[in-house]
């Protein structure tokens, strides 16, 4: 069948393989992915030649994408976060609204567009892109920081003003200089009156109503045993409140799909709803940025270099230094302040929203849109660089006492800090550490836990990588050193002193990362014992083919036990002899 037959099937495969490819070109140049599903979307848009995808289906696979993004979001963000941050992100949110859109008017202004065209696209540079800003968040384990926090309620109150931006745009279009007739000033302040009672009615529904009948809905879904209705009942609670919240109370799709996640996260089944959500949620997130590359013109940079310079330095350059002013005026760390700007600084699904119903409505020109279009890419490509930069320098501090010490009685706190305490603005320690002959732990939850104070208890000295504050606290109080760190990170695990370790221990569930962590500790100790945990027979090949000493699959372990205790049994009902009663071990196994 011809490919113009199946738009949706060419968009998806045709993208997803283009996305694939250069992405791994990308990374092979040690650049992020980003910039190769950009690539791809620019190959298959309608500026170059050869095939040209379907914009408009690709804009729709993209919205779910930020659906089911901001839906694994809200599992993770709970409502006491989001309260916790609104001193900082609500007033923060508003004053670099207000700034962008002022040098979005005296750009315009500049280029010769009235000033209704000058809010229109300063209202665009002033919200940030919701994929790239959690994506940027998620890969540097930071979400679930104060600063990563504050980002993403600073985000949240961006996207309910831009939900209120264009409810209220049609009605204003004369007064900005559209084609529409003269505003009528009661039926705009009744279109904003309404919409924010639209606005309060979904979320007190969702706080109170939702929280009661989501997570009810998830457990029926677990108890009928089926794991395909249980991921399916996932995807319908996000997708579904995502679009009841658009179509109802004109609400975005994402800001429905993050609330419906956050009352779900007070379910204890909010833990495997995200592991379900994330393939969708990934395969969709990159047809999101082919979707953007799609949009852009490469013919603006030779006709407007100095406009899209101006545009990229408003995003980049004024939201950046208007955030880090606002979060250092409200008394946060520099590093929260810097992370908050590198956050921000870029653009994206509102922006192209806002530049598509201005053209629409004769109040932008096309040029402004064309000018959004290419600040928005070039930020996006710009971002992974700036929070790099950010980074930088942070991970060469001095030394912080709190992140990379012993939780032993001679453990010393720096001045002012209570022993154990994690500084929730804390980043990775570089310190290396003192130990040698010692065994390296990656992970403290329930397998690492356990290993972590087993060898402590044998005498053994410990090093544990986590990030997890609770988790982090648990490893101090077994005496353990702690670096506060993704081990996967090189520089990171570089810290272990892995040359003179006795061996490393993997007890992360994720292979890849696992994997990543084994690839490297061996090409620095081919000496060096790894064990490391798997849960799958592929992800045991993978791990052996890397160079792991030994790969434990639990289900494979709890079978043999089984195992063992049935052959025990019916050794003993051979033996003749006086029955005994077993009792139960601490372990699970029996003593006679």
């Amino acid at each position: 069948m011809p490919a113009h037959h199946t738009p949706l099937v060419s968009m998806i495969a045709i993208g997803l393989v283009l996305a694939f490819l250069l992405g791994l070109v990308a990374h092979r140049l040690r650049v992020s992915p980003l910039v190769g599903y950009l690539l791809a979307g620019i190959i298959v848009g309608p500026f170059t030649p050869g095939f040209v995808a379907n914009q408009a289906l690709a804009n729709e696979l993209a919205e779910i994408g930020v659906i089911l993004l901001m839906f694994a979001v809200g599992l993770h963000f709970s409502l006491k976060d989001l309260l916790s941050v609104r001193a900082v992100a609500l007033p923060g949110a508003v004053v670099q609204i207000g700034v962008a859109t002022l040098l979005g008017v005296t750009l315009a202004w500049a280029l010769g567009w009235p000033v209704g065209a000058g809010i229109v696209f300063g209202l665009a540079l002033s919200v940030a892109s919701t994929v790239v800003l959690i994506r940027a968040l998620q890969e540097r384990r930071i979400i679930d920081t104060e600063r990563g926090r504050i980002a993403v309620g600073w985000l949240i109150v961006e996207d309910l003003a831009m939900v209120l931006v264009l409810v209220m745009l049609p009605a204003l279009a004369g007064a900005l200089g559209g084609a529409g007739e003269t505003p009528d000033w009661y039926a705009i302040a009744f279109s904003a009156g309404l919409t924010l009672v639209k606005v309060a009615t979904f979320v007190a529904i969702m706080l109170v109503a939702g929280r009661r009948v989501v997570p009810w809905i998830m457990h029926y879904a677990a108890h009928t045993g089926s794991r395909e209705l249980f991921r399916l009942s996932v995807y319908a609670v996000a997708l579904g409140i995502a679009y009841g919240a658009a179509a109802l109370f004109g609400v975005s799709f994402a800001l429905g799909a993050f609330f419906a996640g956050m009352v779900l996260a007070e379910s204890p089944l909010s833990q495997r709803a995200t592991e379900e959500a994330l393939p969708l949620r990934d395969a969709f997130a990159v047809l999101f940025f082919v979707s953007v590359g799609m949009l852009f013109d490469p013919g603006v940079l030779v006709r407007s270099p100095w406009s899209v310079l101006a545009t990229v330095a408003i995003i980049v350059v004024g939201k950046s230094i208007a955030a880090y002013s606002i979060v250092r005026m409200f008394g946060r760390s520099n590093g929260t302040a810097l992370t908050i700007s590198a956050s921000l600084a870029q653009i994206g699904e509102f922006s192209f929203i806002l530049a598509g119903l201005g053209v629409g409505m004769g109040v932008l020109p096309e040029e402004g849109r064309d000018l959004i279009l290419a600040g928005a890419i070039i930020s996006i490509l710009l971002n992974p660089l700036i929070f790099a930069a950010v980074d930088r320098p942070r991970s060469r501090k001095a030394p912080d006492r709190t992140l990379l010490t012993s939780a032993g009685d001679d453990a010393v706190p720096a001045a002012g800090d209570a022993v154990g305490t994690v500084v929730p603005d804390a980043v990775p320690d570089m310190t290396p550490t003192g130990l040698t002959d010692h065994d390296i732990l990656v992970g403290y939850g329930r397998v690492g836990s356990l290993v972590g104070s087993g060898l402590r208890a044998a005498g053994r000295p410990v090093l544990v990588f986590e990030e997890r504050a609770d988790e982090i606290e648990a490893a101090r109080r077994d005496g353990a050193e702690v670096v506060v760190g993704n081990a996967a990170d090189p520089e990171i695990l570089a810290t272990a002193n892995l040359p003179g370790a006795r061996r490393l221990i993997v007890t992360v569930p994720e292979a890849f990362e696992a994997g990543q962590m084994v690839e490297q500790a061996r090409a620095a100790n081919p000496n060096l014992e790894i064990v490391a945990r798997a849960h799958t027979d592929a992800a045991v090949e993978h791990l052996n083919d890397l160079g792991v000493s030994l790969a434990v699959m639990g289900e494979r372990e709890i079978a043999m036990r089984i195992l063992e205790r049935i052959e025990a049994e019916d050794e003993t009902a051979k033996v003749p002899g006086p029955v005994v009663q077993a009792g139960p071990k601490r372990d699970g196994a029996s003593v006679e």
